[in-house]
């Protein structure tokens, strides 16, 4: 097995595990108990640096679990997206390649939509007041 693997399911699991009701559990419990041992260690500078220290490594190898975890759901959701896309006849295909375009063809694209959004808003509008006015007047809307 590649490190890859034992990386991706390692994580997998612990993403899974850390998101569980019974990790916030324990994560709560640790941190009352922390609590409720400071009158015992006087709330000296050790006392504190086990709950900084603690948390910061459990910060800092979370980053990674969860940046490992976002990466492989967005590439899972961009492979649907590309699929839906292709089966699509009226598709425009460009936008199958768009993270790799730049700011600016983006931005073209971006405004292409927002006018087909106007449009399309637009035309329901029409839609709606016809039906509107037709339904005032006593006719029926076909």
């Amino acid at each position: 097995m590649s490190l890859r693997s034992v990386f991706n399911l390692v994580a997998k699991k612990a993403a899974y595990a850390a998101g569980t009701p019974w990790t916030f559990l324990a994560a709560v419990s640790i941190v009352v108990l922390w609590a409720l041992s400071g009158p015992v260690f006087k709330f000296n500078d050790t006392w504190q640096l086990v709950i900084n220290t603690g948390t910061t490594i459990i910060t800092f190898l979370m980053v990674f679990l969860i940046q490992h975890s976002q990466n492989a759901d967005a590439a899972a959701v961009q492979i649907k997206l590309d699929e839906l896309i292709r089966a699509t006849a009226e598709a425009n295909n460009e936008l199958l390649d768009l993270e790799e375009l730049d700011e600016e063809r983006l931005e073209e694209i971006r405004r292409d939509y927002e006018r087909m959004a106007r449009e399309a808003g637009d035309a329901l509008d029409r839609v709606r007041a016809s039906c509107h006015a037709a339904h005032r007047g006593g006719d029926r809307p076909t």
